[in-house]
């Protein structure tokens, strides 16, 4: 199966998937997307159209040349860049539809849901500063799909609780998550989090409200090689969380590794690197709010190394669809373009090992 076929002979089977030509019909009216034909059919084929330009390299002349060779639409290459610049919302919709769809089930009673963020540069900038596109994602385990995507420009922060909560679900995240206030929201919900920690990424207390030296504690852990126990984060106008701090002492060549990073990192930017940053380094430290009693400590360490699968899913989805930045910088176009790609992986994701040389289950 090939991007041709599924806007060729698989596209029926794709437009199934998106609940059939009347739903895409009726919302993509209602999102004011299809007010008129003027050279379409419908609005199943506008979407293929969209799908097709934004997920081939044809550019928008040849695409709507393309269109006419093939009986899809009469168009011209400003009359698709107008109806493109109309379809954000109405690929938002499909989206969510997308995912709806296939709301998933806990394994076990529980959700694992690993939540980071990926980034594609603006037209004409490299990468950096305030030309990017952010997509917010969060990946479910153990069904292996993502459950969520949210697009915004470069002001939409990484927060822990932007993707709905599911009560029971274990949300995982790196240290742009370790956001009291936003773990506080999210147990509140009804869900547990793990999430790794720096020694300076919080302000730490003991059960008391006394500041808590944690690299003192490190330090002190350190012939145990690990580190267990309830700790408090100071929360912004608001009282006290407590949690579970588990804390584990890296491998030998993982600690050199580390510490060659820290120090890279320290000299890249100019700063003296402090000792506390280099113990610190040779840990692996996580906060969350599963209990000791369910939960040991090499059960916390297991379930966060599953943050690996949604690198992997980062992976896949610029290289099987091919996410890149895209080729305008009016937010009017770049924004479904985006929602285009994203849109195209929620489809090809259960068709996925059809497409890449080795299947999921081979590498698992």
């Amino acid at each position: 199966m090939t991007h041709d076929s599924l806007l060729g002979r698989d596209w029926p089977e794709l437009v199934d998937r998106l609940g059939g030509s009347g739903a895409i019909g009726a919302l993509a009216r209602a999102s004011g997307a299809f007010r008129r034909a003027r050279g379409f059919g419908d609005a199943v084929d506008l979407l293929r159209l969209i799908l097709a330009y934004c997920l081939g390299d044809k550019g928008l002349r040849l695409t709507a040349a393309w269109a006419a060779s093939v009986g899809l639409a009469d168009v011209s290459n400003v009359a698709l860049l107008k109806r493109l610049r109309n379809c954000g919302d109405w690929l938002a919709h499909l989206v969510g539809h997308a995912l709806a769809q296939r709301a998933p089930q806990a394994a076990r009673g529980r959700l694992i849901r690993i939540v980071d963020g990926t980034t594609v540069a603006k037209a004409g900038g490299a990468g950096r500063g305030n030309r990017l596109w952010r997509v917010h994602c969060a990946f479910d385990v153990p069904c292996e799909r993502f459950g969520f995507f949210e697009l915004t420009d470069e002001k939409g922060g990484e927060t822990l609780d932007r993707a709905p909560v599911l009560a029971g679900e274990i949300r995982i995240g790196d240290r742009a998550y370790l956001q009291p206030g936003r773990i506080a929201a999210v147990l509140a919900a009804g869900a547990d989090v793990i999430i790794r920690a720096g020694w300076k990424s919080a302000r730490w207390r003991d059960l008391d409200g006394a500041p808590f030296d944690l690299v003192a504690a490190l330090r002190a852990a350190d012939r145990r090689g690990h580190l267990d126990r309830p700790l408090a984060l100071a929360v912004k106008g608001g009282p006290l969380l407590t949690v579970r701090l588990v804390a584990i002492k890296k491998p030998a060549d993982a600690v050199v590794s580390a510490r060659r990073k820290a120090r890279r990192e320290a000299q890249r930017g100019g700063h003296r690197l402090s000792p506390q940053t280099l113990t610190a380094a040779d840990w692996v430290i996580l906060v969350t709010s599963l209990a000791r009693e369910t939960f040991s400590r090499d059960d916390i360490l297991a379930l966060y190394r599953l943050r690996w699968r949604i690198e992997l899913a980062f992976k896949r989805l610029k290289s099987l669809v091919g996410l890149k930045g895209p080729p305008g910088s009016d937010v009017r176009s770049a924004r479904p373009y985006l929602l285009a790609h994203l849109l195209l992986i929620l489809l090809l994701e259960p068709l996925a090992d059809e497409l890449e040389d080795s299947p999921r289950s081979a590498a698992a």
